[in-house]
């Protein structure tokens, strides 16, 4: 049967599936033993800087208190650096990439082949309750939780009925750390600085006013556990705590080291309901398991006796159907807000490793929520100023193509072993693994994100990319790696593609022109390469290119250029992610008043027939460039 919301002028359809069309699942849901309540305890923006983790600044009694009578996960990533996304991963248990979900809050169609995991414990008889964050990159069912808001809780299930309840806690998300003013209870004096940061008094403070914000949030964790004890409760239900990505500081949240994608894991299963995990779980331990938040879903589902369905892109650690330990675990960083950006990362115990597809833009480009902190300011300002070393300065310098870290002896990731020799086979054993994981979940960051709603037109994306003859992946791989991933001279193999009839070929030709122009490679050959590409049909490859002639052209040629971004930086000229994709070109040009007058002024910000959730980028943007245009 078909169910059909209508949203931002689309009619889309919501496949509601009766679980006994699917034989995987069906036989499952015919056991009648009891099953195992489930809670999840959620946190926003923070990384593993808790007691039980062994950090000793941190005040988290109540938590330390979990993990003493739990099990803790060393190494458990949360796939994608930021909420909207990693909580996609988490409602799915696919990666937001195979969904084209992997952008910083947007909207994309469910394929028909997935049900979110709520939709498969609510048919298992659970009661599911969110309190009361939501914030995922999918058009969702109104009815996927029994109940989504501030007042949801496992009391207002039927008697005697299993559930599923989440509590989700923000006040250590990244606006509850930079809030003046503040009275430090953990003395900032005391911080231990990272080595990427510079050591300053704001530093200092926003990070100990993190510290106090965890000792609230582990305050609020306490209340809910209190609460699982005072029903009785605590002896058939299963208890997972996790933070939802890295801290809010700068470098932490929104990008994939381990200060961003690394997050606290614990699970405690009661002493009744330890059959299930039998040889699995130790009270008091910390696995050394590679998990992420992919693996979630096919986890609560093991743990509720249900086989996972084939589909899903994660694999159970727990229960009955867990699996064998993987080798490796995957992160993935596209638009953050405002700015387009895409990196993917794996690490296996030892070593991490990152592949920037953007090489061309700084890892601290411009973000409007961002600079609201004060610690990103005042590194901002000692860069400009020319007062930080090489590991501070990293930050706010175009990135490498690739990066290689030993966690085991450089646990900061600051020294980056990609281009020493010694690390190799490392190096080719690691970027073999994650080309092999991007061909296999389809990866659609290869498309611009206006190119890929486009193209997949009234299918869901996911559907897209797993058709071979209209996502030609290995081929976007190839093209986008050879166009990212520079040597000396090779820009000649480049240029036979720049006619390719495919544009997302020639927007990765333009890329690609772009980075060498910037690494003053070939520069003249790269401008006059991108001057040809100015006209482009495709409006995603001509703003790259307008940006590399503007950049590095002729005066002539600057202000033709300019004038292309300003025309495409009007949504009626294009949409509203060829303007986002003009704008963030024409903010790296650093245009003049003079050149650009009054041209940005007045153009349409939000596309009426859009989701809320895309409605601050403009406006970000259109405020970023008044500011340098003086």
């Amino acid at each position: 049967m078909f169910r059909f919301a209508f949203l931002a002028g689309v009619l889309l359809p919501f496949f509601v599936l009766p679980f006994a069309d699917n034989p995987s699942t069906a036989a499952e849901l015919s056991d009648a033993s009891p099953r195992p309540n489930i809670l999840w305890i959620t946190s926003e923006d923070n990384g593993p800087e808790l007691g039980c983790y062994g950090d000793t600044y941190a005040t988290t009694p109540n938590i330390d208190a979990l993990a003493a009578k739990g099990m803790r996960y060393a190494t458990c990533w949360s796939n994608a650096p930021v909420c909207a996304p990693a909580r996609t991963t988490i409602i799915s248990g696919i990666f937001p990439p195979s969904l084209g979900a992997q952008h910083m809050r947007s909207e994309v169609r469910l394929p028909p082949i997935a049900r979110l995991y709520p939709q498969y414990f609510k048919a298992m008889g659970y009661y599911c309750t969110n309190n009361s964050k939501t914030d995922y990159n999918l058009t969702v069912p109104p009815d996927l939780w029994d109940e989504s808001s501030n007042k949801a809780h496992w009391r207002n299930r039927q008697p005697g009925q299993p559930f599923f309840a989440v509590f989700n806690f923000t006040i250590s998300h990244e606006s509850k750390l930079r809030t003046r003013p503040h009275q430090w209870v953990h003395d900032p004096e005391k911080v231990h600085v990272p080595p990427y940061h510079p050591d300053t008094l704001e530093v200092r403070q926003d990070w100990a006013q993190y510290y106090d914000r965890l000792t609230e949030m582990d305050a609020e964790v306490g209340r809910v556990l209190a609460e699982l004890k005072a029903d009785g409760l605590e002896d058939s239900t299963i208890v997972f705590y996790y933070g939802d990505h890295g801290s809010g500081m700068p470098r932490g949240k929104r990008w994939l080291y381990e200060s961003g994608l690394r997050v606290p894991l614990i699970v405690h299963v009661p002493e009744p309901l330890q059959h299930l995990v039998e040889g699995q779980y130790e009270v008091g331990s910390m696995s050394r398991r590679l998990v992420s938040f992919v693996d979630l879903m096919p986890t609560v589902l093991s743990l509720a006796g249900m086989a996972p369905p084939e589909y899903l892109q994660g694999k159970a650690f727990l229960g009955p159907h867990a699996t064998q330990d993987p080798t490796y675990i995957y992160g993935f960083r596209d638009r953050m807000d405002e700015r387009y950006d895409m990196s993917r990362a794996i690490r296996d115990q030892r070593f991490a490793y990152i592949r920037n597809f953007y090489p061309q833009r700084p890892q601290g480009a411009y973000l409007d929520y961002m600079f609201k902190t004060p610690t990103t300011r005042v590194w901002k300002e000692l860069f400009d100023a020319g007062q930080l070393d090489a590991a501070q300065s990293f930050f706010w310098q175009p990135k490498p193509s690739e990066e290689l870290y030993d966690l085991q002896n450089d646990p900061y990731q600051v020294h980056n072993l990609a281009a020493d020799p010694e690390y190799r086979d490392v190096l080719d054993r690691m970027r073999g693994a994650l080309r092999e994981w991007m061909l296999d979940i389809r990866d659609l960051g290869f498309l611009p994100e206006g190119e890929m709603l486009t193209r997949a037109g009234q299918d869901a994306p996911y559907t897209l990319g797993h058709d071979p003859q209209r996502y030609p992946v290995e081929r976007y791989f190839g093209i986008a790696d050879a166009a990212t991933r520079t040597s000396p001279g090779d820009i000649a193999d480049l240029l036979t593609h720049r006619n390719d009839k495919d544009s997302v070929v020639r927007y990765w030709v333009a890329c690609g022109l772009l980075i060498r122009a910037i690494r003053d490679s070939d520069r003249q050959m790269a401008v006059e390469a991108a001057r040809n590409m100015m006209d482009d049909p495709s409006p995603y490859p001509r703003c790259i290119a307008c940006e590399t002639v503007a950049r590095f052209g002729t005066p002539q040629d600057r202000s033709a250029a300019i004038g292309e971004l300003v025309r495409l930086a009007d949504p009626r000229n294009g949409n509203m992610f060829v303007a986002m994709t003009a704008l963030n070109s024409l903010d790296f040009c650093q245009p003049t008043k003079a050149e650009i007058g009054d041209s940005l002024e007045g153009i349409p910000t939000v596309d009426p027939g859009m989701s809320k959730r895309y409605s601050s980028y403009i406006p970000n943007l259109l405020k970023r460039i008044a500011s340098i245009a003086k």
